[in-house]
């Protein structure tokens, strides 16, 4: 038990942040063996032969299938009937698994391309010293302690965070540094809806690979991360954009802002079973309000990502009840003030010449091309960025990308936002981005 200034200035450790930037509490993560691919997936295959015989096909909520019946023929048009029918098949749902540089994940390679997963991204240069770092790590980790991650409340619930915590001490943790691979965001996916088996979370333990919807990497690549800048994931939970963000680069600070204390948590482990020691003194997290969060910050940022929270049409559309479907209906009207009160934050926290990438994973123009149109209105010095050649030309093999955006002025709907659609042989979930730079 250490004070927390002594704690601080130990190094490389990552910190809990409540409220202001400055570290208001401390927390750590330990750095030992990846899972075995082979083994994971030799389970994997074994629990799904059990439980197929006991899942339920999953039933649509027909009060939220009947209001996106209704919006979404207007905004997609003829696409919507086959959105509609591979939205209510989940069964024709695709995955990415997206890998871990800071594991040696040669064995999930071979394991992935036999089963013909092949690589969506274009492979870029990764260190020749990754498969000898992970050994170096093998056989570490019966010197550390395995105990989870100390966390503090939000900053409105408790004036003060616990002043102690426990952490590695200086001696080993300079003994287990290792030098990170050099940044490399490596998915693969598979032409057809084949998932891979998950890892599950154990505490000290790296996972080698992440599965996501691969339409979720659009905008962490529209974001262009680089090596040393500073970055603010505003809606970071569950984690997989601030996991990628730091598959792709090296930042020299990755804020990862979630106020709800239950993703926070699963943020937490997420951070936990991906990062590695040596990348700790690099990641925060925050508890704050998104809306408000310029208010407190003196920092700026380089770049700013808006994940924002939304109509998730995958999730809603399998609500657990009639009851929580017509909830969730409810407060969907008031999700484009949240939204734009967020991208407005956003662009108040990104330095001048910086870039802010908003998206969601909802197919509904008010949460999307409209919602931007109100920051670039109000907001002078937005200026938005088109996408179309960067991103929808060249994953145009991957991804089917929606119709123009009908009631936008002089504005090309390109500059405003692409929009992923789910279409047969390409049936990844929804996926909006919109990219803009704030002038100088």
């Amino acid at each position: 038990m250490f004070p927390v200034s002594q704690l601080f200035n130990a190094g490389r450790i990552i910190t809990f942040k409540c409220g202001k930037l400055t570290p208001s509490h401390l927390w750590w993560f330990c750095s030992f063996p990846c899972h075995s691919a082979a083994e994971v997936v030799r389970k994997g295959a074994a629990k799904k032969q059990v439980i197929k015989k006991h899942t339920k096909e999953r039933t649509p909520c027909q009060q939220v299938l009947d209001v996106f019946d209704q919006q979404y023929s207007q905004d997609l048009g003829d696409l919507w009937a086959s959105a509609r029918s591979l939205l209510l098949d989940p069964r024709s749902w695709q995955y990415g698994v997206m890998l871990n540089r800071f594991t040696a994940g040669t064995d999930v390679r071979q394991i992935l391309q036999s089963q013909g997963f092949s690589m969506f991204l274009p492979p870029t240069e990764v260190s020749t010293r990754l498969s000898d770092a992970s050994e170096k790590q093998t056989g570490k980790d019966s010197l550390m302690s395995t105990r989870g991650i100390s966390t503090c409340p939000p900053v409105d619930s408790h004036p003060q965070c616990d002043s102690t915590s426990h952490v590695l001490s200086q001696d080993l943790q300079s003994e287990l540094f290792l030098t990170s691979p050099r940044p490399s965001l490596q998915c693969y996916i598979h032409p057809y809806p084949l998932r891979f088996p998950s890892q599950p979370h154990r505490p000290g333990q790296l996972k080698q690979y992440y599965l996501l919807n691969a339409a979720s990497l659009l905008p962490v690549l529209a974001l262009q991360v680089k090596d040393g800048e500073k970055v603010l994931d505003l809606c970071s939970a569950p984690g997989g954009k601030a996991l990628a963000i730091m598959q792709c680069a090296t930042p020299d600070l990755l804020c990862c802002n979630e106020p709800d204390p239950h993703r926070r948590n699963w943020l937490t482990k997420t951070l936990e079973s991906f990062l590695p020691l040596s990348q700790h003194n690099k990641v925060i997290v925050s508890a704050q309000d998104g809306q408000c969060f310029g208010q407190s910050e003196a920092v700026t940022y380089d770049k700013v990502l808006v994940d924002a929270p939304c109509s998730n049409d995958r999730s809603w559309l399998y609500s657990s009840s009639s009851q929580q479907g017509e909830q969730r209906l409810k407060e969907r009207a008031g999700l484009p003030t949240l939204q734009t009160r967020l991208l407005k934050s956003a662009l108040s926290l990104v330095r001048p010449g910086g870039l802010v990438v908003y998206s969601t994973c909802t197919l509904s123009n008010s949460e999307n091309y409209a919602v931007v149109e109100t920051v670039l209105r109000d907001c002078p010095e937005a200026e938005p960025e088109d996408l179309w050649e960067e991103i929808a030309i060249p994953y145009s093999k991957h991804f089917a990308f929606g119709p123009p955006y009908p009631g936008h002025g002089q504005t090309s709907h390109h500059r405003l936002g692409i929009l992923v659609v789910p279409q047969p042989g390409k049936t990844w979930g929804p996926m909006f981005l919109s990219r803009i730079r704030k002038r100088t």
